[in-house]
């Protein structure tokens, strides 16, 4: 049975998971009348809340005696060392483009790794079925896309197939509608290459682990040359050049949504190991007698850290399961495992560790996932990473494009612009008009609030990392301080009301609040310390109209990543499994002034 490996690229919402799952069907594994109903491939509960892919996933469909094994690709740039490990196993990608988006900048980060790589595309653009689009100047978008790229002529030679994925139909003509996906899996058996099979001893990458509470760590990867067999000895060759002996208990390959054990495996499949000890994703699986490791992944460099720290707040260890330093520490530890662009160093003190990552939405990822498995844990504000590069201060800048109605694009180069962002072109599709800026890593940070403030939610906003440059100046930060928490106890209404005037609240009336706890946003640029826990004194004497019921605005709630980059640099997010809250690093009072002097 021949392989094909491919992987797919796509920009978040166009398609990719629902065509994925329709690829399953087509390979006839499930029955008719068992066809989930759910997303098969974004199983992770972040990933289908965000409506993006986080994690690499692995899935085989056999279809005309070919074993197709895809791949499935992160699309968002702060996932890039994922993107490179998940393409390394890949012969070809499927590139997926909506009929009326086109290529976004997303998909451009990880075709641009693909075409580095000299893989072959095959063009899919989806939503065919969807009023105005207009597939054919789509297709001329890639091309350029393509072309801008430095793709060789074999990969601007690429075939396009046309379709819906979620009504279960692709075709090699738009305008000629079919009525299942066969097409699509035809032109991934002429188009993609088998996978090159060199002569010479056993060599594996292993490019991702996967965990199983029986067996422990399993390493995945494709394998390049030689054979594995169960029960094989072999040398493990770790990045450092060190080179230890194990043997192989177990070999899988995918089949389906899952793994089938086998005795075997030849080059160029795409297989599971399970028994090895000690290794990290780049490491060689290779002969035990002549061991040639093959050359590690190189992953791109994170742009930004965090303060993670225990947390320590008066109302610590009232949620979360795990809080203590040990906790936190192992958890950070595991995630090294997995996740390559994550960096982890220690501070001075014992409690605390800075954690650097490829952007705040990497970070906040991580963040989340530990708190719902029941951690509590407290961070601060996200730093960019600066750097010294020929003796000149550098920082980290990115690509940002904002699509947004012709309306408000004055409204966002306004906003961009103060940020040291630089217009770079600004292009009318219909009704929206799509603006592309370089801007500093540090103007991104707090920027997508005020932007869909100012247009009403209307924006869509989407930005990768591009390079350091020498440092661009001070940025104007948020110019509104924050209301301070007086008391402990609980928020009371009647205090609340009385002090409306003094700006926006992020509590209600009933929420348990603490001394130093952020409770909202102040109208000026100074903190100011506040109590909202006060009730109304009670007297026998009635006042005319004054006994009328508080009228509340609703209180801000942030989202983890609003909170994240709304925060003060004397301030920290307390996240615990029920709640996010933000505080003053110092509670009270008199140790901020005494700071402030």
């Amino acid at each position: 049975m021949s392989i094909k490996n491919i992987a797919i690229i796509a920009h978040v919402d166009h398609g990719k998971t629902t065509l994925v799952d329709k690829m399953l069907l087509a390979g006839k594994l499930f029955k008719d009348h068992e066809t989930p109903g759910e997303l098969i491939m974004d199983s992770n509960d972040q990933e289908r809340e965000r409506g993006i892919t986080i994690l690499a996933k692995n899935v085989s469909v056999i279809y005309k005696d070919t074993k197709i094994n895809i791949i499935d690709t992160p699309g968002h740039a702060d996932f890039g060392g994922e993107v490179e490990r998940v393409l390394n196993m890949a012969d070809g990608v499927l590139l997926l483009v909506d009929a009326f988006e086109g290529p976004m900048p997303q998909t451009r980060f990880v075709l641009q790794k693909a075409v580095q790589l000299g893989l072959k595309p095959i063009i899919v653009i989806n939503k065919v079925d969807k009023p105005n689009c207009r597939p054919e100047d789509v297709q001329e978008m890639v091309f350029d896309l393509m072309f801008n790229l430095n793709a060789t002529e074999d990969q601007l030679d690429f075939p396009t197939i046309y379709g819906s994925a979620k009504e279960g139909w692709m075709s090699e003509d738009w305008t000629v509608r079919t009525d299942n996906i066969t097409p699509l899996l035809d032109a991934v058996i002429k188009y993609i290459p088998n996978p090159r099979i060199e002569k010479g001893t056993t060599q594996m990458l292993i490019t991702s682990i996967d965990f199983s509470p029986y067996v422990g760590r399993i390493a995945v990867g494709r394998l390049h040359r030689g054979t594995l067999k169960e029960g094989q000895q072999v040398s493990l060759c770790h990045r450092d050049g060190s080179i230890v002996r194990t043997k192989i208990k177990e070999l899988n390959v995918f089949s389906g949504l899952g793994r089938t054990k086998v005795s075997e495996v030849s080059a160029g499949d795409i297989c599971a190991l399970v028994g090895i000890d000690n290794f990290e994703i780049g490491d060689t699986i290779a002969d035990i007698n002549k061991p040639e490791p093959l050359p590690p992944i190189a992953i791109d460099e994170p742009t930004m850290s965090m303060l993670f720290t225990i947390n320590n707040s008066p109302f610590f260890g009232k949620d979360g399961k795990y809080v203590t330093s040990r906790h936190i520490y192992d958890r950070l530890q595991k995630e090294l495992e997995r996740n390559l662009a994550l960096k982890v160093e220690e501070t001075s003190s014992a409690d605390s560790w800075n954690v650097f990552g490829r952007g705040v939405m990497h970070l906040s990822v991580l963040i989340e996932t530990m708190r719902r498995e029941g951690f509590e844990l407290q961070v601060g504000q996200p730093q960019v990473i600066i750097k010294l590069i020929d003796g000149v201060k550098s920082e980290p800048v990115e690509e940002l494009t904002i699509d947004v109605l012709e309306d408000y694009s004055g409204k966002v180069i306004e906003l961009v612009t103060r940020r040291k962002g630089e217009l770079l072109t600004m292009e009318r599709k219909g009704e929206r008009t799509v603006l592309e800026f370089t801007i500093p890593s540090r103007g991104i940070i707090g920027l997508r609030n005020n932007v869909l403030t100012a247009t009403a939610g209307e924006a869509i906003i989407s930005h990768r990392f591009i390079e350091f440059q020498p440092y661009k100046g001070e940025i104007e930060k948020r110019n509104s301080g924050s209301l301070v928490c007086l008391e402990t106890g609980t928020a009371i209404a009647y205090a609340l009301d009385k002090l409306q005037d003094r700006g926006k609240f992020f509590v209600k009336p009933g929420d348990e609040v603490y001394e130093g706890q952020v409770i909202g946003e102040n109208t000026r640029e100074d903190d100011l310390t506040i109590n909202i826990t006060k009730t109304k004194k009670l007297s026998n004497m009635r006042a005319s109209g004054s006994d009328d019921k508080a009228k509340l605005t609703p209180p801000i709630i942030f989202s983890l990543e609003e909170a994240l980059e709304y925060i003060q640099s004397d301030e920290f997010v307390e996240i615990t499994p029920k709640s996010i809250r933000l505080r003053k690093i110092s509670l009270k009072e008199h140790d901020r002034k005494r700071q402030n002097k």
